[in-house]
């Protein structure tokens, strides 16, 4: 007897893979900072900090991950087992930290400085709870940026939030999170934005 495969289930899995690798955190803080950048400054020159923003929140650390695949630490970037993923978070917590103290040398506009402390908050906070708990770093992230953008540029970057919900709807049918560690991510994610109401 051959058993066979369902369409359905090899095509939601693809479109899941899709989803994820797209909006992975990397290439969200890539755009997100970029834009929060440019809404704080007002002007074009708001990208570089943006960039600034983009390289210590995201690139860097999806660097570090890169190498520790190479070296055969971990699988792939999903980093799977929580108990392996406290280094990242704190190179993350590191490269931000540097990266604001930058920033606040080079007087950069209160907006993305205040975007990078709400994402090193953020990530203090994720570190804590992954003791305990595979919260969802991806649909945080996802969830974070749309906030932010909402807060800097206009409530209508809300509407992104349809992304953040692909984002923990990818994670969910990957298997990688729980319905719960979704929400639990998206909602810290949303937490962040609140640094703004005391600005």
């Amino acid at each position: 007897m051959t058993s066979t495969i369902d369409p359905t289930v090899v095509t939601r899995a693809s479109s899941a893979r899709r989803v994820t690798d797209v909006f992975q955190p990397r290439n969200v803080l890539l755009v997100g900072m970029l834009a929060i950048g440019l809404a704080a400054a007002g002007h074009w020159a708001g990208l570089l900090w943006g960039l600034l923003g983009a390289l210590c929140a995201g690139l860097v650390p999806a660097g570090y991950i890169e190498w520790e695949r190479g070296r055969g630490t971990w699988g792939d970037r999903h980093v799977v087992d929580r108990t392996k993923r406290a280094p990242i978070f704190f190179v993350i917590l590191g490269s931000i930290g540097a990266g604001s103290v930058v920033m606040v040398l080079g007087h950069a506009p209160t907006g993305i400085l205040v975007a990078m402390l709400a994402l090193w908050a953020m990530t203090v906070v994720l570190l804590a709870v992954n003791t305990v708990w595979k919260i969802s770093v991806d649909a945080s992230v996802a969830s974070a940026v749309v906030a932010l953008l909402a807060a800097v540029h206009s409530p209508w970057w809300l509407l992104a939030y349809a992304m953040t919900a692909a984002v923990c709807w990818s994670r969910v049918a990957l298997g990688y999170h729980t319905v719960a560690q979704v929400v639990a991510g998206a909602s810290l994610g949303a937490a962040t934005a609140g640094a703004f109401l005391l600005v």
